[in-house]
């Protein structure tokens, strides 16, 4: 083909794609189109964090752990202070702080991207025995036996109130935390929990002494709410005024008050009296125990109020106060109360408006109904009790954010109970590496996570709920002091922002058992936060 004969056969293709394109843009002929259709996807995950502090030795620097809820994977690690004690998260799920051997407090960001040079170190008074931390979403408040003696080299056990009462609360605020005002509270307080922030709200500092001045009004020792919780003295619950830093009440409780929990809303306090084998209610907005007579409320309804709830046969004989759902008559354990049940720690879920208790010396939970009517009055069911057998010693309880099951740490067995919180029953039991002491939660969907620590081990267990089975185990760096979640479901929100120290009443880093047959009795306050 020569040049002429290729010039008309192109100009012949040009002719016909022109005849082509008139005649499809003539008219309103169909011209198909695709366009890709994407698929979303599921939705993402909402960010949650577990973080685990652990102690190589009591000498070496502790090392802060972060591991995200999606992966089961450790996402960062950083070294912290001098053998940390205890371990608290701020209620907005941002900040960890812990109480170190060397006399000072660690605060770090939680996060991924956590970095070594935003550990923040805070120097405490060479006095200060700090006993837990209570962090709200600014602000750091510390229980401490020795806030208001800056003179001696160390504080004197405060056996005789009347003469010697060194006992307050340390405020701190910035970052780094900077002490700021030592409130006199009632001798050995052992926490703080309250409402608010900043310049407003509530607290409520929960001691094991009271304020009467009189000898024998404070406990004996550290570590008396272990040995002999029953022959101690009344607590007491001090409200502090967060705008002026004042008391503004001082509330009696049962003997050995170790931990208090408030409900969702913030109107109850629910302070758990391990000696007593009770649980005061505290009316927040009141500022009162929650008492009333003749109480009727705006739809003429008579109101009971309930300032003392018995977790034990032993209590009902003591308070002659009976669970609503009790026909003592008929049935003296009121479905299975043990003679001594030991509260020691609890979580309200909000779900079912319930209160979940861990009695460590019953071997059982105690599920509350701690409901309000519509005009905040206590419900007609409140009070309302179910107790539940699971392991021996259990520590601490966790509860499911959509209040379907509760796991405890059973110390002793070296188990978790799985309980079915609709039948009260147990459905599983499931073993754990060590003697586990503490079980926290998220349920970010249909799935959660629940976390599960021993302080003589170096496992942290991970529990997929969906199957109630262990979904992996993670190796931290040392023995494991405390673990806690940065959000419960997805939204920053934690109600595991108060620490629990070992001893004054809460449970040891080994069960009693264990320590008897390692230091006999009576074992002390450093046998006691031993990490073997």
């Amino acid at each position: 083909m020569n040049f002429c004969q290729a010039r008309v056969r192109l100009v012949q293709s040009g002719v016909v794609l022109a005849a082509a394109a008139l005649v499809a843009g003539c008219g309103n002929n169909y011209r198909p189109s695709v366009t890709p259709i994407n698929s979303p996807g599921p939705a993402s995950q909402p960010q949650s964090y577990a973080v685990a502090v652990s102690a190589p030795s009591t000498t070496t620097p502790g090392i802060a752990t972060v591991i995200d809820y999606a992966g089961d994977s450790i996402m960062a690690t950083a070294a912290i202070g001098i053998g940390p004690i205890t371990f608290a998260v701020s209620s907005n799920g941002y900040n960890g702080f812990t109480i170190n051997r060397d006399g000072t407090l660690t605060y770090f960001p939680i996060s991924s991207f956590l970095q070594q040079n935003q550990i923040l170190y805070t120097t405490l008074p060479s006095t200060a025995q700090p006993v837990n931390l209570f962090a709200p979403s600014s602000g750091l408040w510390a229980a401490d036996l020795c806030a208001t003696d800056p003179t001696t080299a160390s504080c004197p056990w405060d056996n005789n109130p009347l003469l010697l009462n060194y006992s307050g609360v340390d405020v701190f605020n910035g970052s780094p935390a900077t002490l700021g005002p030592q409130i006199p509270l009632a001798p050995t307080p052992v926490m703080v929990v309250g409402l608010g922030s900043g310049n407003s709200g509530r607290m409520f500092a929960i001691s094991q002494g009271n304020s009467s001045g009189l000898p024998g009004s404070n406990v004996s020792s550290n570590m008396a709410c272990n040995l002999s919780p029953t022959a101690a003295p009344l607590g007491e619950a001090d409200g502090i005024e967060v705008g002026n830093n004042t008391i503004s009440s001082r509330l009696a409780l049962g003997k050995c008050p170790v931990y208090a929990v408030l409900s969702t809303d913030t109107r109850r306090l629910f302070v758990l009296n391990r000696g007593s084998d009770t649980i005061t209610v505290i009316n927040t907005q009141n500022d009162t125990l929650d008492t009333c007579s003749g109480l009727v409320n705006e739809n003429g309804q008579p109101v009971t109020c309930h300032p003392t709830l018995p977790l034990s046969t032993s209590a009902i004989t003591a308070t002659g106060i009976i669970p609503p759902n009790c026909n003592h008559t008929a049935d003296p354990t009121c479905g299975g109360m043990p003679a001594t049940a030991g509260p020691v720690y609890a979580e309200y879920n909000s779900a079912t408006n319930q209160l979940i208790v861990a009695d460590y010396d019953g071997g059982t939970i105690s599920v509350i109904d701690a409901s309000l009517d519509e005009y905040s009055n206590d419900s007609a069911t409140f009070g309302t009790t179910f107790t539940i057998p699971v392991g021996h010693y259990p520590a601490s309880v966790t509860v499911l954010w959509d209040g379907s099951r509760a796991y405890t740490a059973n110390q002793a067995d070296q188990t978790v109970s799985i309980v079915n919180l609709s039948s009260h029953t147990v459905e599983k039991t499931l073993p754990i590496t060590g003697n586990p002491r503490t079980v926290v939660s998220t349920q970010n969907s249909t799935k959660g996570k629940v976390y599960v620590a021993s302080p003589n081990s170096n496992v942290l267990t991970i529990i997929r709920t969906d199957q109630d089975i262990v979904d992996t185990t993670l190796l931290l760096q040392g023995k494991a002091v405390d673990v806690r979640v940065s959000s419960q479901n997805g939204t920053g929100a934690t109600s595991n922002f108060v620490s629990r120290t070992p001893g004054y009443g809460q449970p040891c880093n080994l069960p009693p058992t264990a320590l008897v047959l390692i230091y006999g009795l009576p074992y002390s306050l450093a046998n006691c936060q031993n990490q073997p």
